[in-house]
C-alpha cells in the first residue's frame, strides 16, 4: 500500500541491514555463476518507487540500481503473494516461488524465482529474484542452424528491452485494467471498477506512492472509494 509503515525497533533495522548487506554480496557471485541469460536481482520492498538494490545481467529487463519494483517482469507471483495480504507471517519466516512463468515488458518469456525475506516481526522487506531468460539458448540453436548449407548470412537480433519510469508503469497498469473492460471508464459498474482495482492490486500499483491516488482519478472515485474497493476485494479472497 501506498502508506507508510511504522518506525522500527532499532534492533529491527539492523536486522534488516544486516540481512541486505548478506544477500547484496550474492547477488554479483551469482549474476557470474548462473550466465549472462539469467538475472538476478535483490530488492528493498520498504522502497517500491526505487527498491532495485543491486543487479547482475539487469540486460534482461532493461533495469538498473534504483528501478521501481513496478519495473519487473509481468506475471509476477511475488507480488500476486505480496499483494493478496501474505506479506506478513510467522517471525523470520522466509518463502521462496519457483520456477514460474513470467514475461519481459517486449513480449519474451522467462522463467522467474523468488525468495522473500521476513524479519523478526514477520514483516516481508526484501526479496532475491532469479529471471531466466532462454531466448539467448535459442539464438545458440539458430547459430549451430546457420552453420548448415545454405543458412549462412542470415543474423539474429538481439531484442530491445523498454525501460519505463514509475510513473509510465503506473499508467499502463491503470490502463490495462481498464482497458480490460472495453467501455469508458462512466459506464463501468461498481462491479467492474472493484475487479480493475483487483487487477491493479496483483500487478503492484499500491505498493507504491501515489497509487491509490492515480487509481481513483482514473476510475472517477475517491481515493477512499479505493480502500474500500481493496478491502472487498481482501474480504473475498480471504473466503476462498
Amino acid at each position: 500500500m501506498s502508506k507508510r509503515p511504522p518506525k522500527l525497533p532499532p534492533e529491527v533495522q539492523r536486522e534488516r541491514v544486516l540481512i541486505l548487506s548478506a544477500l547484496d554480496t550474492l547477488v554479483p557471485m551469482l549474476g557470474a555463476m548462473v550466465g549472462d541469460h539469467i538475472e538476478v536481482v535483490l530488492h528493498d520492498l520498504t522502497h517500491p518507487e526505487s527498491s532495485v538494490l543491486c543487479i547482475a545481467n539487469g540486460h534482461v529487463t532493461g533495469r538498473g540500481p534504483g528501478s521501481p519494483v513496478l519495473a519487473g517482469p509481468g506475471n509476477d507471483k511475488a507480488l500476486a503473494i505480496l499483494a493478496e495480504g501474505k506479506a506478513e507471517a510467522k517471525p523470520d519466516e522466509h518463502v521462496s516461488v519457483f520456477p514460474y512463468p513470467t514475461f519481459a515488458r517486449d513480449g519474451r518469456s522467462l522463467v522467474s524465482a523468488t525468495a522473500m525475506f521476513r524479519d523478526s516481526l514477520g514483516h516481508t522487506f526484501a526479496a532475491l529474484c532469479l529471471n531466466a531468460d532462454f531466448h539467448s539458448i535459442e539464438a545458440a540453436q539458430a547459430l549451430l542452424s546457420r552453420m548448415l548449407p545454405g543458412r549462412n548470412g542470415v543474423k539474429e537480433e538481439a531484442p530491445k528491452v523498454e525501460v519505463l519510469d514509475t510513473e509510465a508503469l503506473m499508467l499502463d497498469i491503470i490502463s490495462s485494467a481498464v482497458r480490460r473492460y472495453g467501455k469508458p471508464v462512466q459506464k463501468m459498474d461498481k462491479e467492474e471498477k472493484t475487479a480493475a482495482v483487483e487487477m491493479m492490486l496483483e500487478r503492484g500499483l499500491f505498493m507504491v506512492r501515489g497509487g491509490v491516488e492515480r487509481a481513483a482519478t482514473a476510475l472517477g472515485v475517491t481515493r477512499f472509494t479505493i480502500y474500500n474497493y481493496l478491502d472487498e476485494v481482501k474480504l473475498r479472497r480471504a473466503a476462498r
